[in-house]
């Protein structure tokens, strides 16, 4: 699980260390217990977070999926001339 959410993290810029990682989660858990009203609104949350992150996943990996076609457009020069040859 918190490989899940390190990744996550890490997508949008955030790096955060498995000890403070552990400690956020212990904290959660103690306000969970604390005020158990709250677990539908932080599991609401934590699901919107996820949806979020999956979706740019999947974004991100068919992004890369795609080929990718470069077209030159065209060139209004004329290719220098060749210089004469002479015949020996």
């Amino acid at each position: 699980m918190t490989d899940v959410v390190e990744k996550g993290l890490k997508r949008i810029g955030i790096t955060v260390s498995r000890p403070v990682l552990a400690v956020f989660c212990i904290i959660f858990g103690i306000i969970l217990i604390i005020f158990p009203a709250l677990v539908g609104i932080l599991v609401g949350i934590f699901l919107i977070i996820q949806g979020i992150l999956l979706l740019t996943d999947y974004m991100e990996l068919k992004r890369q999926q795609q080929p990718r076609t470069y077209t030159t457009p065209p060139s209004s020069e004329t290719p220098p001339a060749s210089p004469p040859t002479e015949d020996r």
